[in-house]
């Protein structure tokens, strides 16, 4: 339980209109600075009503690869959960985050679209992100987390607890010629 509590500083806010769920700030970095600028409140959401063009833009500054957006709100809205990490400042919002993750409701999910705008990387936001994740699909009783990594974010999830190919199981795809 130490990790959780290192983790996360478990102080609640009011949430900004349209984000429901619980609000945390992450203890690592929260007081740091990103772009010379104080890092404002961090705020995590469940809620799937997601700008997508503002998700997009999250993603083009990763450098991921563009996706149809009827596609990307459609694996959203069949998603066992989505969770979004804000930005507060003042009266204006900001995505900073993203995560969701498929489910079988029962034993097993997948996280996908795992991301973090580079301004606030290597200050532990995504760390603080895939804890919130894994303690929703954990309050959820789902005992099986997997995920697909790049090779250049391997170490990340494994200094996360993930291990690759565990106990021999190989997974398997397959592709359209």
């Amino acid at each position: 339980m130490g990790f959780w509590k290192n983790l996360f500083n478990a102080e609640t806010a009011t949430a900004p209109r349209g984000v429901v769920v619980e609000a945390f700030v992450p203890s690592m970095g929260a007081q740091r600075q990103a772009d010379s600028r104080q890092v404002g409140r961090i705020f995590f959401s469940t809620d799937r009503e997601i700008d997508l063009y503002e998700l997009e833009e999250l993603c083009d500054a990763v450098g991921w690869s563009r996706r149809p957006l009827r596609k990307v709100k459609k694996a959203i809205q069949h998603s066992f959960l989505v969770v979004s990490m804000w930005e507060q400042r003042g009266n204006k919002r900001r995505l900073i985050g993203f995560s969701r993750a498929t489910s079988d409701h029962a034993f097993n999910a997948t996280i996908w679209d795992v991301v973090v705008h580079p301004d606030f990387q290597g200050q532990g936001m995504g760390k603080a992100l895939m804890a919130f994740v894994i303690k929703k699909l954990r309050g959820e009783d789902i005992s099986n987390i997997t995920l697909f990594a790049d090779p250049h974010v391997v170490d990340f999830y494994r200094h996360l607890g993930f291990l690759q190919d565990p106990e021999g199981i190989k997974g398997m795809f397959w592709y359209p010629d």
